[in-house]
């Protein structure tokens, strides 16, 4: 399907309807010397949601290492070899000036990441406590990646003052046993319900790059939609060495962008943020990856070094496009009325 009608896509996607799976292939097959059109139907989705607004997040790696689930990607794994920094949870003060640090990088969101298969009470307990007092002192939205948790363990963190879980489900169910043996998709989907359940919004993404096929990455952008998450971080593979992907590495900055195309019409109102391995994986052509996505990090990831905030502002500004400084509404209909 080379002679597709990008903006016949686009208008499908505006329209509330999920493409043909034939036409989603034709998307992730898009011929390169067309791909300028493709940015441009999927910009059109963008915009009409988003306009021209970049939301800036930034992680915080409150727990590193020492985990014992086999996510082959992963250099805080079980099986990672990877000379990583190993510490246990850090210091309140840490994670308050982490928060002050994140707002005067213009984030809208500082989400503290926890090593391991899920939290104990005592982790729980302690975020909260930090979660309080970040947002007693920074106008700042938060959000919490954990791993596996229970209803009630959520309910604590709402009660806290965070706002969103992170908890991706990183591949498709087909390929998911490919990546982790420690737990399952569907123990990943069941977090993500007790998020729903509990009332807050959900971040569930995944990570391209992972030897999937072209099927399951439609397969987990569908699901995400079935799952009707509220924002989907879209990590592009950052090949560790010391972990069982080291090596790994065949990714083009082309193929990243048809990827984020795709997913933008498959969830055309939801945030789409460019995650972990943007700079390593579509380098130059990072700021094109603004017309399909509304979002990125910046300042690092967990392991990994990433875009400074001060670079990033400015490629942000030099689109043409701004800085989110306020949440958007995320009952609110589109943004170009």
């Amino acid at each position: 399907m080379n002679n597709v009608d990008y903006k016949s896509l686009a208008e499908k996607s505006l329209q509330g309807l999920i493409l043909e799976r034939e036409e989603m292939q034709a998307v992730l097959n898009a011929p390169d010397e067309r791909l300028a059109e493709l940015l441009d139907a999927a910009f059109r989705v963008r915009r009409h949601y988003f306009g021209k607004r970049v939301q800036i997040h930034v992680l915080m790696n409150a727990k590193s290492g020492l985990c014992p689930e086999d996510c082959h990607y992963c250099s805080q794994s079980s099986i990672s070899k990877a000379p990583i920094d190993k510490y246990p949870f850090l210091p309140r003060e840490r994670l308050l000036d982490g928060a002050v640090k994140a707002k005067a990088a213009g984030a809208v969101r500082y989400c503290m990441v926890n090593s391991g298969r899920g939290p104990t009470q005592r982790e729980i307990e302690e975020i909260a406590e930090v979660a309080r007092e970040i947002k007693s002192k920074v106008s700042i939205q938060l959000c919490c990646s954990l791993g596996l948790m229970s209803e009630d363990k959520i309910r604590v963190l709402k009660e806290a003052g965070v706002e969103r879980i992170n908890h991706n489900i990183n591949t498709s169910r087909r390929h998911h046993p490919n990546i982790c043996t420690t737990h399952t998709y569907e123990d990943r989907v069941e977090t993500l319900k007790n998020v729903k359940s509990v009332g807050l919004t959900s971040c569930c993404g995944g990570i391209i790059g992972m030897g999937e096929t072209e099927e399951d990455i439609i397969d987990m952008a569908l699901a995400l939609r079935d799952l009707d998450v509220d924002s989907i971080p879209l990590n592009f593979l950052h090949p560790i060495p010391g972990t069982p992907l080291e090596g790994t590495n065949y990714l083009t900055p082309q193929r990243c962008l048809k990827i984020l195309c795709l997913f933008r019409f498959i969830n055309p109102s939801k945030e789409l943020r460019v995650g972990g391995g943007r700079e390593i994986n579509l380098r130059s052509l990072q700021p094109m990856s603004l017309y399909p996505a509304n979002s990125i990090f910046v300042n690092g990831y967990l392991t990994t070094p990433g875009q400074g905030a001060t670079e990033a502002h400015r490629m942000i500004e030099d689109l043409g496009f701004e800085i989110e400084d306020r949440l958007p509404d995320l009952t609110a209909g589109r943004a170009d009325q």
